[in-house]
């Protein structure tokens, strides 16, 4: 049977059905704003590429398994009807599935909900080949899905995974995050209604996306753009996340270094960063539970021993002195009164914070995540929370005289003015 997909996707999928076509990637993260086409989009390539692949079967995977009828269901059976295929297919609703007649394969529903159905989910004959996580950002992270995935992608030669989602407001968001992370096996995508033809959304869709745009912009960016475009909460928006070359390292001439101690539940923390007018680069950390002062010691060296004094948490005298008989210039933070406050807002203050995502991945997760907590009303609190930040601590004791000197400026200044 030969069907061709290109009267019935988009033309933003083009390049993505040619990957998917010479198994150019095994994940495909497909984001979007409302309207883009992406979830036709999965469901036409599940259904032609089970027919053209006759051992490989699919598990479709909601968050929440009461969702899966109206929206993934429904959505692959609207793909078996515009590929006039119906005949070919039995439709099953407990539980839900879709059997094609001809060879036996299965599209199985499921909700993450339930694990225990997830991972004892089998096929008779072939392999499960394709698995489409719809919604992916309401799932609780990476660490869920790979766990998922294990049970999953197991006896087979070629899979293909997809994972739908509109991004989260919050550019902390996990998945808004792990999308900026570089992996050899994953194609990244981006589509917008603009991309659809008008025809089949329908000129009232592109009235009410028009008047919203009008009216309320930034809605309009994260609903029909899908954009994330934050929601307030986010402490550091002026964070960007690429490579930082060897030829930019070597060219820094303020390195600073700065270390959060930590032993049992909290990692060891030991960034290297470096200032140059109003942009922060922080190109090296250590990130590690469980490390004592000698292996810290050892690991630093390993890195290489910068000329800057390393700045160290100051509450833990004992292990400073311990890093100095071992040979590292080590100092303490002098903190002083307010010292988290200030040094947060001084990094808020940089044009940038450049984090290079493979030589950082921490500081990368930590700075884009760092957001302000709400209280039981919804509104934003005023204090910065004390959680999930021990490499912003480390930044901010390495770029401590910089900090005190600005808040001396500042401080200076008010007083001149009373």
């Amino acid at each position: 049977m030969r069907i061709e997909l290109s009267s019935l996707i988009s033309p933003a999928f083009y390049h993505v059905h040619e990957d998917i076509k010479r198994c150019g990637h095994t994940h495909y993260f497909l984001k979007g704003g409302r309207g883009s086409a992406k979830s036709s989009f999965v469901s036409l390539e599940i259904i032609t590429g089970m027919i053209k692949n006759p051992e490989r079967s699919c598990v479709a995977i909601r968050k929440v398994g009461a969702y899966l009828k109206d929206s993934v269901f429904m959505q692959l059976r609207w793909a078996i009807d515009i590929l006039k295929i119906s005949q070919l297919w039995t439709v099953k609703y407990s539980p839900l599935e879709l059997v094609y007649e001809p060879t036996g394969q299965r599209i199985i529903f499921r909700g993450a909900d339930d694990p225990k159905k997830l991972k004892s989910t089998k096929v008779q004959q072939g392999y499960i080949g394709y698995v489409w996580y719809e919604e992916a950002d309401q799932f609780l992270g990476m660490e869920e899905i790979r766990s998922i995935n294990q049970s999953l992608l197991r006896g087979g030669t070629v899979y293909t995974v997809f994972y739908s989602y509109n991004p989260p407001k919050s550019t902390g968001c996990w998945i808004n995050a792990e999308v900026e992370r570089e992996y050899p096996d994953r194609l990244v995508h981006h589509s917008t209604y603009l991309d659809v033809c008008r025809q089949w959304l329908g000129e009232q869709f592109f009235i009410e996306a028009e008047h919203l745009k009008q009216y309320n912009p930034e809605l309009y960016r994260h609903e029909y753009l899908g954009e994330a475009v934050g929601d307030g909460g986010e402490v550091f928006t002026n964070v960007k996340i690429r490579e930082i070359t060897d030829e930019e390292v070597e060219g820094f001439e303020k390195v600073r270094c700065g270390v959060d101690f930590g032993y049992a539940c909290d990692p060891f923390v030991y960034i290297v960063c470096a200032t140059s007018k109003r942009r922060l680069c922080i190109f090296d950390e250590i990130f590690k539970v469980g490390l004592s002062n000698r292996m810290a010691y050892e690991m630093i060296c390993k890195k290489g021993i910068y000329a800057a004094p390393i700045i160290c948490d100051s509450a833990e005298p004992k292990s400073i002195r311990e890093l100095r008989d071992l040979g590292l210039r080590v100092t303490g933070a002098k903190k002083g009164c307010d010292s988290i406050n200030y040094g947060i807002k001084f990094l808020q203050s940089l044009d940038e914070i450049v984090i290079d995502p493979k030589r950082c991945p921490n500081a990368a997760r930590e700075f884009r995540q760092y957001e302000l907590e709400r209280d039981l009303y919804g509104s934003l609190k005023a204090d910065f929370p004390d959680k999930n930040n021990h490499t912003i601590d480390a930044v901010r004791y390495a770029l401590e005289d910089e900090i005190n000197m600005k808040k001396a400026r500042v401080i200076s200044r008010s007083e001149l003015n009373l």
